[in-house]
């Protein structure tokens, strides 16, 4: 099956590019504005980009009424940001802050989780994750919007693709649950 992600009618219920790339680890980000007004935002955009010196990205699509997404406004106003690990058991926060709220709301208030302050950045973190990752930000890259950047060729039918679980241990997943060996 040639597939075009954007052109190519699928007939699948949901993209197949967002699909096909997984697992994808979620970027929960924290971010504060000048007027210190905190933001909470799940990016499944999100990965690390290397290791030494340590980088990690995230991307954010713009809002469905054209306007940049807060974390997107703050990171660059601020030039700071934390990704703070979304876990299982953190999964109804997480998904509680995935909701387009108006800029300035405080997505750590709406989902009642506990609000840290950064050690390094002047950034609020989640307290309740093992894992933050305290970031400055290096840049900002617009891409052009909604063109294909690529062809994806694809065949149809499950696979079960494996993910790296920090050196040399991987994961795959499956219906039933995920394990590392």
């Amino acid at each position: 099956m040639f597939y075009q992600p954007g052109v190519t009618e699928h007939g699948l219920p949901h993209d197949r590019f967002k699909a096909s790339v997984v697992p994808r680890p979620i970027g929960w980000i924290s971010s504060i504005n000048s007027n210190g007004e905190c933001n909470l935002a799940p990016y499944s955009q999100f990965n690390n980009l290397t290791f030494d010196p340590p980088y990690v990205m995230f991307s954010s699509n713009q809002a469905i009424t054209g306007a940049r997404k807060d974390t997107v406004v703050n990171t660059e106003e601020t030039g700071t940001f934390v990704w703070n690990l979304a876990t299982w058991d953190l999964r109804e926060a997480v998904n509680i802050t995935a909701q387009q709220t108006p800029y300035g709301t405080d997505e750590f208030e709406l989902c009642s989780i506990t609000k840290e302050q950064a050690t390094l950045v002047d950034v609020p973190m989640v307290k309740e994750p093992p894992v933050q990752f305290e970031c400055e930000n290096h840049n900002t890259i617009r891409l052009p919007g909604n063109p294909p950047m690529g062809t994806v060729i694809s065949p149809l039918g499950r696979s079960s693709p494996i993910a790296r679980c920090g050196y040399y241990q991987y994961t795959v997943i499956t219906d039933a649950d995920s394990t590392c060996a």
